[in-house]
């Protein structure tokens, strides 16, 4: 599998006007903003020019069939706004455009009104694809692609409903409507796919890249949600319902059997094409539903077994894998030593500085044991400001090595809470697992005696339990 489709596509997230405003530079906001009503002043004179040209319902042979293809270049542009940056910026030129060119063509203004509203209604179908399965925009990958193009279909499909406004309002008889719907609907859909998705695939890595980089400027959408996957769901299948209705219908009232005959091959063929892109949707959506049980799962496993401020392990779990770690070490007889330690005057920083600034020391010194021990350790915030670490295959001066240097490391380390700094110590037990005795009980107590030796001989200092003595000697 090629590399895009094997990472995590990032949520879908969009740029905020709002927040352009509020929060962007002067001149990002005259190259958005002016840009923009640069593009939205020429969606609407194309727009204007889709009508004098007559670009709608275009008669085109394809394999002895007769199709009809509408070209509408706002559409594009207005795309490319809606997959780049968000809805509101390419519904809203969409609108305009599509508004422009109806009132030009005489159209009163309570049907151009309602008619304007068939792009966004489609660019919205888009948005909540996006938003209910999070895809990488720009088309690398198979999965991408695919999803992309059945979303271009439904998309289209639902903006075509403009056409029978279209049709009403101009007084076409019945004959003359499938050219326009066909037109609308399959010029869309291929102007989305031939031409905007190859865009967005040179576009949106760039695209992507700016827009991570300025977070503050973006409005951050939930994706995945179990209202955006059933939203999708309902619109898929309420298009596919939509255009087998109307193709149907229009086909059935053509005079000439030829035109039935053509039309009701491609509606076949389309219709091959929905039920492909529905199993591969609904795939997708199970793929969805695994990967969001196997996350909840995780997280679960996580709460469960770590400690919420420090983001170590707690003592339960700390207390299995100590367990765990004793019987490995009986049967190895290899040497595994523990570190016990707890900040000193841990109360004087609560008092002095208050509770939260506790906790601010506490996930200090989580960070600072993270960033000394190996990856083969394990550490646990065992209980208060009580710490302890396991380091399988350590000897004695290994473990008091380890131990100094986390004493050090800490003393070191300066701890900044609501502007005010601070500096904490530690004190050390250790203890190496012995074969001779019991139960890992018997060497967690060994390492919390050593832990007493150290408070009671002054503080911040590393303390060996007795039989590491005779070992380190």
């Amino acid at each position: 599998m090629s590399q895009p489709e094997a990472e995590t596509p990032p949520p879908y997230r969009e740029l905020s006007p709002l927040r352009l405003w509020r929060n962007g530079s002067r001149r990002q906001k005259a190259c958005l903003f002016g840009g923009w009503l640069v593009l939205l002043a020429l969606c609407m004179a194309l727009g204007v020019g889709m009508v004098i040209q007559r670009w709608s319902g275009l008669p085109v042979e394809f394999g002895g069939v007769v199709i009809y293809l509408t070209i509408y270049p706002p559409l594009l542009i207005c795309l490319l706004l809606t997959l780049t940056l968000g809805w509101w910026w390419g519904a809203i030129p969409a609108y305009c455009a599509t508004l422009s060119l109806a009132l030009y063509a005489g159209m009163p203004l309570p049907w151009a009104l309602l008619f304007a509203l068939a792009n966004p209604l489609g660019f919205a179908i888009m948005v909540i694809g996006y938003q209910a399965i999070a895809m990488r925009r720009d088309l690398r990958g198979l999965n991408a692609l695919l999803f992309y193009v059945q979303q271009s279909f439904v998309a289209s499909v639902f903006s075509s409903s403009g056409a029978l406004i279209w049709s009403y309002t101009n007084h076409y008889d019945r004959t003359d409507l499938l050219p326009v719907w066909q037109g609308w609907w399959l010029g869309a859909f291929l102007q989305s796919v031939l031409i905007v998705g190859p865009l967005m695939a040179v576009l949106w890595p760039r695209v992507e890249r700016w827009l991570a980089d300025h977070p503050q400027l973006m409005r951050d959408t939930h994706t995945r949600s179990r209202q955006s996957l059933l939203g999708l769901l309902a619109s898929v299948a309420l298009g596919v319902l939509v255009y087998g209705y109307v193709t149907v219908g229009l086909a059935e009232g053509q005079p000439d059997r030829e035109a039935l005959r053509q039309t009701m091959w491609i509606f076949y063929w389309v219709f091959v094409a929905i039920v492909l892109f529905m199993a591969f949707f609904g795939y997708q959506l199970f793929v969805h539903w695994q990967k969001s049980q196997d996350m909840l799962l995780a997280a679960l496993q996580k709460l469960a077994t770590t400690d919420a401020l420090t983001g170590l392990l707690n003592r339960r779990e700390a207390d299995h894998r100590l367990a765990a770690e004793w019987q490995r070490t009986l049967r190895s007889g290899h040497s595994t030593a523990m570190v016990l330690l707890d900040i000193d005057h841990f109360k004087q920083i609560n008092d002095q500085h208050g509770h939260p600034a506790g906790d601010a020391a506490l996930r200090q010194l989580a960070g600072v044991i993270r960033a000394v021990m190996r990856k083969i350790d394990f550490a646990a915030r065992y209980g208060g400001e009580e710490f302890l670490i396991v380091l399988p295959e350590t000897g004695v001066r290994g473990a008091h090595a380890f131990a100094e240097r986390l004493r050090e490391e800490v003393a070191a380390a300066v701890i900044t809470h609501d502007g005010v700094s601070f500096q904490m110590q530690v004190s050390l037990g250790v203890a190496i697992a012995r074969q001779d005795e019991a139960g890992h009980e018997r060497w967690f107590s060994r390492s919390d005696q050593a832990l007493y030796r150290a408070k009671q001989g002054g503080r911040n200092r590393t303390e060996l339990d007795e039989m590491a003595v005779e070992k380190l000697v």
